[in-house]
């Protein structure tokens, strides 16, 4: 891996940027000392090379998967919505080639942000001629994703919102693609981070992008609503580690790009795969005990996992992740 990686700023957002700073430049009569509102900076996406023609794009949002080739660009999630100029200048930075398709592993918004961005920036090859797919007959790359990413975003979006959409969606199990002389799986997890995840397998540059069913950055995240269970997250984690293959020492071999993080290996997923494992049947254990939740926290399950992986504070802390995992064992023991 190499230690340098591409900072890339937009160029259509440095272009507003200074439309907004002439916009606001006083005056040849106006004081010179007015104050003027705080701008934001620019999202800043960093480009890391993975193996052969893909790569992983780090920033403004969840980690972006890429795979560039002679057919064109296929592209796993999109960020937020605000980093979706950024991602389409760092995808031009990496190659010119056409942007035929987006896979959404799941419908979070810091993944299917940028969906209308980069989808309206590209093209859909379809019976060998370039056909229309989003918001016009001319233009647009398919958007995939399990069916219920596009239930879910039809939800909570409104209906200008449809060139974000996915176009191409598909039911259980897997759809696959031959692109760019590669098979590429995009293999349906149920039940897991959400009931709408995929993770996206490339099989000749073995390559696993996971989406947020792993992450390096913190426990998982299981949002009351959004259909997911602990159980489908550790099921989830035991398939990528059945595809992953290692290499010296257990270090290498397969790549899995996760959905927040670093780039990591088997050994990374297996970590964590033991860890949720161990919370889990510590939690259990305490269900089966008839402990409250009040007692659950109180006996900390997570302490020695706290370190790394634990918050106190921001979108998702360790206490609402311990309070997730309860209520679903809860609901398990129930016949929920």
């Amino acid at each position: 891996m190499p230690a340098a990686v591409i900072r890339i700023a937009t160029f259509a957002v440095l272009l507003a940027l200074g439309a907004a700073a002439h916009a606001q430049a006083p005056a040849a009569s106006a004081t010179r000392t007015s104050a003027r509102a705080p701008v934001a900076p620019p999202p800043t996406i960093d480009v890391w090379p993975v193996r052969d023609n893909i790569y992983m794009l780090v920033g403004a949002g969840g980690n972006t998967t890429v795979q560039v080739g002679p057919d064109g660009m296929l592209v796993v999630d999109t960020k937020l919505a605000v980093g979706g100029e950024a991602l389409l200048a760092a995808l031009r930075k990496i190659s010119n080639a056409p942007i035929r398709y987006v896979v959404n592993t799941h419908h979070h918004g810091d993944h299917v942000g940028g969906n209308a961005v980069i989808a309206s920036a590209g093209t859909t090859v379809a019976g060998g001629n370039v056909s229309g797919t989003i918001g016009d007959a001319s233009k647009g790359a398919a958007v995939i994703a399990q069916e219920n990413v596009l239930a879910r975003m039809v939800a909570s979006m409104p209906q200008p919102a449809f060139t974000a959409w996915p176009t191409d969606t598909f039911i259980d199990g897997h759809k696959d693609l031959y692109f760019n002389g590669e098979a590429v799986q995009i293999l349906y997890q149920p039940k897991a981070h959400t009931d709408s995840d995929s993770m996206v397998f490339f099989r000749k540059s073995d390559v696993i992008a996971t989406g947020d069913v792993f992450t390096t950055t913190g426990y998982p995240v299981l949002l009351p609503n959004d259909g997911g269970s602990i159980q489908g997250v550790i099921a989830a984690l035991n398939r990528i580690i059945d595809l992953t293959v290692p290499a010296d020492k257990q270090e290498g071999g397969t790549m899995v790009i996760p959905g927040h993080g670093r780039l990591s290996d088997e050994a990374d997923v297996v970590e964590y795969r033991d860890m949720v494992t161990i919370i889990r049947d510590r939690v259990k254990s305490m269900v089966a005990m008839r402990m409250t939740l009040q007692q659950v926290q109180a006996a900390q399950p997570t302490r020695d996992y706290d370190a790394r992986y634990g918050a106190t504070t921001g979108f998702w802390t360790t206490a609402q992740f311990v309070e997730a995992v309860y209520r679903n064992l809860m609901e398990e023991k129930n016949g929920g």
